[in-house]
């Protein structure tokens, strides 16, 4: 059956086809954040340039994906298990997950029986990232975020927790990437109950129930990741016949913005389980 270009899963998983070339592999692509929508991987879809179909991918209630077709009152109640109505939709899938996104989908252990393939993006094993990250922005920090932060403490609105992650982009980016990394933060849609149900009953205890036995995996990472410790990967538990680690030189947590042509290695390097 052929799908539309823009579909809701069951429970209002919405599904946005974003490129589409030759082959039988659907990509998933799975924001990080919680609370930022698909969009930001738009120029990575473009990057990776995948043979087959490659989607956005926005939870009910990430995003701008409210008040979605089929979704419960409360969405986060389904988080992260909707992810298999997601990957049930479409033949021969592929979960790209960029930082919490890939959380999100380690925490699903049904889905490797489900997938074709597993790209896990400046993302982590664990929680134990978060006391590095925090005293990295203890040892820099940014007037502007402490400001923001400041009211939307006073003020929680999507806007407000849009002017904290644009303020943050010099933690997100190299000195290089900032501009571009400002420009694409500020384009973003944010939903700040995404982040307020992820704080309170996920961020802060996940460690990742599965890794792929056999799966085909590609781990990617940005020397330059100030936000999630990628050394993390470093654990001979990740390591394996089926995983494929690509440690690129001066990327950071968006990888894709300082280093396009390598990450479009990276992937062009990366092969699924055939169709």
């Amino acid at each position: 059956m052929t799908r539309p270009d823009e579909f809701w899963t069951t429970n209002g998983v919405r599904l946005r086809r974003a490129r589409q070339n030759p082959g039988p592999h659907n990509w998933l692509f799975l924001p990080g954040g919680p609370g930022i929508g698909s969009e930001s991987l738009a120029e990575l879809v473009e990057v990776a340039d995948r043979p087959g179909t490659s989607w956005l991918v926005d939870l009910p209630g990430d995003g701008s994906n409210i008040a979605a077709p089929g979704a419960p009152a409360d969405p986060y109640a389904l988080w992260p298990h909707v992810l298999l109505e997601a990957v049930d939709a479409l033949p021969h899938p592929v979960a790209v997950g960029h930082s919490t996104g890939g959380e999100y989908l380690l925490s699903v252990p049904a889905l490797e029986e489900r997938l074709a393939g597993l790209v896990l993006v400046s993302t982590a094993p664990g929680c134990s990232w978060m006391p590095t990250f925090e005293a990295m922005c203890a040892a820099d920090p940014l007037p502007e975020v402490a400001a923001a932060a400041e009211r939307y403490g006073a003020d929680p609105t999507d806007t407000a927790l849009a002017q904290v992650a644009v303020a943050s982009a010099p933690w997100n980016f190299t000195p290089e990437g900032v501009a571009a990394g400002r420009d694409l933060l500020s384009r973003m849609p944010y939903n700040r109950l995404a982040v307020e149900w992820s704080d309170v009953h996920f961020d802060h205890s996940y460690a990742a129930a599965w890794f792929p036995a056999t799966l085909p995996t590609l781990v990617l990472s940005g020397g330059a990741d100030r936000i999630v410790d990628q050394t993390l990967w470093d654990d001979p538990r990740f390591t394996g016949p089926n995983v494929h680690r690509v440690v690129v030189d001066g990327g950071a947590h968006f990888l894709w913005i300082e280093r396009p042509d390598a990450v479009a290695a990276a992937f062009a390097g990366f092969a699924p389980t055939p169709a």
